[in-house]
C-alpha cells in the first residue's frame, strides 16, 4: 500500500477552490491547484504590446456573504473569518431609491442579522493566501487543464506562459473552475448527465463610484455605506454596494435589447437620466460615460446539471450550478458545497477503518462523491428558482406596496415565534449538514440568508406552506368583510 500523502488537484483558484484545497489539505491530502488566469494578488501586470503597467480590473459585481457563507468557511478554517471581516462591509439592509426621489428603508431581519459585502478579487486573495501559507497545497497559476480521463485519473496540463503541456495524477480531482468548467465538460461526455443552459436575456453593466470627501480631506461615502442600495424600475433596475475604501460597485441590470441600441455610451443617456436622475447626480455625467465606456456587458447564465460526479472527480461552485445573483447565493451555496462535501468525505475517511490509507480507496472516494451528488442536487435546484423569482422582487417588488404589507406580516408572525427558531452554531455545522426543520414561522429570506441549519429546498417549501397559510386567512378575512357588509344591507 502507499505510503505517500494522497493527491488531490483542485481546478480553479475561486472561493470555492481554495476553500476546497484548504478542506483537503486538513484531511491530510497533498493538494495542487490549478488556476488558468495569473496571480490576483499582483495587483498589476505589464502590456507587453504597449510596455505601460496596467492595473488588473476583474469584471463581477461585489460579492455577499451570508451566514450561510460564512458558517461554511468557519467549519472549515475558522481563522481565516477574521481576515475577511476585516475587509467586508456589513450591510443591514436594504435602502429602495423610488422613482419620486423618495427613499425607504427596508431590514434584512429583525433580529439586526447583517449581509457581508466584499469584493471578489479581496476575498480570493485572503483565501489563496490561506491556501499557499500551507504545507501541503501548491498553487500553479496560468496554468489551463485541458483534457480529464477518468480511467486512468489524469489531468492533461498546459502551462499558458511556457506553453509546455504535461500529465498529473490524482487520487480524487475537484472541479472548481466556473460557468465554463473544462473539468463539467469532459463529465459532461463521460456520464450521463442531465445538463442545461440558459442566459438570461437581461445583462448588466458595472459601474463604480468613487469616495468623495469630508471637510478634513478624508475619504468619506457617497451614500450611507451599510445598505444595499437598490433601483426598482421595471424591466431594469440598478444596484449598488459598498467597499472598504469608502467607493461603491454597483450594477446596471437591463434588458439586451437596450444595451444593444447603444452605439456609444452616450446613447443611454437620456434613458438614465430618466429613470436613475439621482444616481446621474451623484456619478456626474462624464463619469458615468467613462465608466459605461470602459466596463463591456456582461451576460448572467444559468446552468443545472445531474449528477455532478464520477469515479473520483467531483464538480462543485458554479462548474455545478451558475445561478443569477439576485438572492446573493451564488458565493453562499457554492462555499456551503465545500463544508458538504467535507462532511462527507471525512465521515468516509472515518468510515474506512485506516484513515492513512483512505486516499488511495478510490470505490469510498467514489461513494462519498455519488452521496454529495444526490444529496445536494435538490437543494441547489430550489436555490436557482428561487434567485430567479428575486428577479422580480429587484425590478419591481421591492417598491411596491403589496411587497411592504406582506413583510410586514412576516416579521410579525416572526416575531412571535422567535424562541422556537433557534439555529445551529457554526461549530455544529463542523459535523452536521443541516439540522431539523425549525417549527414557527420564519421569512424566506431569513431562511435562505441567514440560516445556514436549514437547506434550500427545504426553505422553499416551508417558505410555501407559510405562502399558503396567508392567502387562506386573506381569503376567510375578505369573505367575513364582504358578509358583515352584507348583513348590514340587509339589516337596514
Amino acid at each position: 500500500m502507499n505510503s505517500q500523502p494522497p493527491k488531490a488537484v483542485v481546478v480553479g483558484s475561486g472561493p470555492a477552490g481554495c476553500l476546497s484545497a484548504i478542506s483537503l489539505a486538513n484531511l491530510g491530502w497533498q493538494v495542487t491547484i490549478f488556476e488558468r488566469r495569473r496571480d490576483l494578488r499582483k495587483p498589476t501586470h505589464q502590456n507587453v504590446e504597449t510596455g505601460f503597467t496596467e492595473t488588473f480590473r476583474q469584471r463581477s459585481i461585489n460579492l455577499t456573504l451570508s451566514a450561510r457563507g460564512l458558517a461554511a468557511i468557519y467549519a472549515v478554517d475558522g481563522s481565516i473569518v477574521e481576515p475577511l471581516m476585516q475587509q467586508a462591509v456589513p450591510l443591514q439592509g436594504r435602502i429602495v431609491h423610488h422613482s419620486n426621489g423618495k427613499t425607504t428603508k427596508q431590514y434584512y431581519d429583525t433580529g439586526g442579522e447583517c449581509l457581508y459585502c466584499i469584493e471578489r478579487d479581496l476575498l480570493s486573495a485572503i483565501l489563496v493566501e490561506r491556501a499557499v501559507s500551507k504545507e501541503n497545497i501548491q498553487v500553479h497559476f496560468q496554468h489551463k487543464v485541458e483534457s480529464v480521463d477518468f480511467e486512468k485519473n489524469t489531468l492533461r496540463v498546459q502551462n499558458t506562459v511556457s506553453a509546455e503541456g504535461y500529465a498529473v495524477n490524482f487520487d480524487l480531482c475537484i472541479g472548481a473552475d466556473g460557468s465554463h468548467s473544462v473539468v463539467r465538460r469532459h463529465l459532461l461526455a463521460a456520464t450521463r448527465m442531465e445538463y442545461s443552459q440558459h442566459y438570461m436575456s437581461h445583462e448588466y453593466v458595472q459601474i463604480r463610484v468613487p469616495h468623495g470627501l469630508d471637510g478634513a480631506g478624508n475619504p468619506k461615502s457617497l451614500l450611507p455605506a451599510n445598505y444595499l442600495h437598490v433601483w426598482p424600475r421595471g424591466d431594469s433596475s440598478l444596484v449598488a454596494m459598498a467597499n472598504e475604501n469608502k467607493g461603491f460597485n454597483c450594477a446596471l441590470f437591463a434588458p439586451r435589447s437596450v444595451f444593444a441600441t447603444m452605439k456609444s455610451p452616450k446613447d443611454l443617456l437620456p434613458w438614465l437620466k430618466s429613470d436613475f436622475p439621482d444616481f446621474v447626480s451623484l456619478l456626474g455625467t462624464k463619469q458615468l460615460l467613462t465608466e459605461l465606456q470602459n466596463n463591456p456587458r456582461s451576460q448572467m447564465i444559468i446552468t443545472k446539471a445531474n449528477p455532478y460526479n464520477k469515479g473520483t472527480v467531483v464538480i462543485l461552485g458554479d462548474a455545478a450550478h451558475s445561478i443569477v445573483p439576485f438572492d446573493g447565493q451564488g458565493l453562499n451555496s457554492a462555499l456551503e458545497d465545500v463544508r458538504i462535501l467535507s462532511i462527507l468525505l471525512r465521515r468516509a475517511q472515518e468510515a474506512s477503518g485506516d484513515a492513512s490509507h483512505f486516499g488511495q480507496n478510490a470505490t469510498a472516494i467514489s461513494r462519498a462523491f455519488e452521496e454529495y451528488s444526490e444529496g445536494r442536487h435538490g437543494d441547489l435546484v430550489a436555490i436557482s428558482e428561487l434567485s430567479m423569482n428575486s428577479h422580480y422582487n429587484l425590478r419591481r417588488g421591492f417598491a411596491t406596496l403589496s411587497y411592504m404589507i406582506k413583510k410586514h406580516i412576516d416579521n410579525v408572525l416572526y416575531a412571535l415565534s422567535a424562541q422556537k427558531n433557534a439555529n445551529l452554531t457554526f461549530s455544529d455545522l463542523k459535523e452536521n449538514i443541516y439540522g431539523p426543520l425549525p417549527s414557527g414561522w420564519i421569512p424566506l429570506y431569513t431562511m435562505v440568508s441567514f440560516r445556514p441549519d436549514v437547506g434550500y429546498c427545504a426553505a422553499r417549501k416551508k417558505a410555501a406552506s407559510q405562502e399558503r397559510l396567508i392567502e387562506r386567512v386573506g381569503m376567510a378575512l375578505g369573505l367575513l368583510v364582504v358578509g358583515c357588509a352584507s348583513w348590514a344591507l340587509s339589516f337596514r
